[in-house]
């Protein structure tokens, strides 16, 4: 089975790549902005092709080149807070790349699969009768991102319905694990913590809300989703993926803390901090876990100590270098 892998550069494309090719079923292309894979080791085992998603012509010379039965379409730009500051270049960015991969396959009459990967930042403002957020829970996204994001959802949808493109939409919520970008919550946590055990600043950790509820999953069980979501997923449906329970970000980081034998100062950062921010947010990933039989295999605290490690392998590697 051919993949084709959008973003392949980012955090999740890369722990996609390696689950794919943990098995032979699969062989694995990707699309990214530059012409080399970020992740090395999977230099000799990815075709990687070089385009920019904005430009439908250049969609189109991927697609007849790479030929892929299946297309996971993670290529975005997925940072909240970069959503406010750029809001056109978010909505440019995130909704023209999967239109021009919907017409592509139609000019080119294919029957590939694609996976359209959104969040659960598209349901934005929710109160506590909407708990635990199905599917069906209408879309109030707060961030021109999540605005960006239910676009897409109902573009693919709408691509389903009227040109009968097989296409699965899935809305993941929070996903954490080792290799993610400082400008996340527990990657940002974790870089601290080892600078501060490294020596390379001072025993002080700035933070945004801690108040706040998230569902979290490790990016490893997620990825793993992706992939039963194109093998078992329903064209034209869509579906939640999360842990369905909630955690404090206060709790993500006291959990942390204590993975580290340094003593710190917490003080909230005003730069880290949300125009809005919806208090409490837990998936209900019933109709997934009916369609897959899927189930997280990643304990959160599993979890947390790889992020720490890996900040501590990657602190070191930047001071030796």
């Amino acid at each position: 089975m051919r993949a084709l892998i959008t973003g392949i550069n980012g955090f999740v494309g890369g722990h996609l790549a390696e689950q794919l090719l943990a098995h032979s079923t699969w062989e694995v292309w990707g699309v990214g902005r530059t012409a080399v894979l970020t992740l090395p080791h999977l230099r000799d085992h990815v075709q990687l092709l070089q385009a920019d998603l904005c430009h439908a012509d250049q969609v189109e010379q991927v697609i007849r080149r790479a030929q892929p039965q299946v297309i996971f379409h993670l290529a975005g730009q997925p940072f909240v807070p970069e959503s406010f500051r750029h809001p056109a270049a978010t909505l440019t960015v995130n909704i023209m790349g999967l239109l021009h991969i919907c017409l592509a396959l139609m000019h080119q009459r294919r029957s590939t699969r694609v996976l359209v990967v959104g969040t659960n930042e598209e349901y934005g403002q929710i109160d506590a009768t909407d708990l635990p957020l199905n599917e069906d829970t209408p879309l109030r996204p707060t961030s021109p991102y999540g605005v960006s994001k239910a676009a897409q959802s109902l573009l693919a949808l709408q691509y389903y319905r009227s040109h009968g493109l097989d296409l699965v939409c899935v809305r993941p919520f929070t996903h954490i694990g080792p290799r993610q970008s400082e400008r996340f919550v527990a990657a940002a946590f974790a870089r601290q913590i080892a600078c501060i055990e490294a020596g390379y600043r001072e025993p002080v950790i700035q933070v945004g809300n801690l108040c706040s509820y998230r569902d979290f999953t490790d990016v490893r069980d997620m990825v793993r989703a992706y992939v039963l979501a194109v093998e078992r997923g329903a064209s034209g449906q869509v579906y939640n993926i999360g842990s369905g329970r909630a955690v404090m970000i206060q709790t993500l980081l006291d959990k942390l803390l204590a993975l580290s034998s340094v003593q710190v100062e917490v003080q909230p950062d005003p730069q880290r901090m949300r125009p809005i921010d919806v208090p409490r947010v837990v998936c209900d990933p019933t109709r997934f876990r009916a369609c897959t039989g899927w189930t997280p295999d990643f304990t959160l605290e599993q979890t947390l100590q790889d992020i720490l490690d890996d900040w501590r392998t990657r602190i070191a590697t930047e001071s030796s270098s």
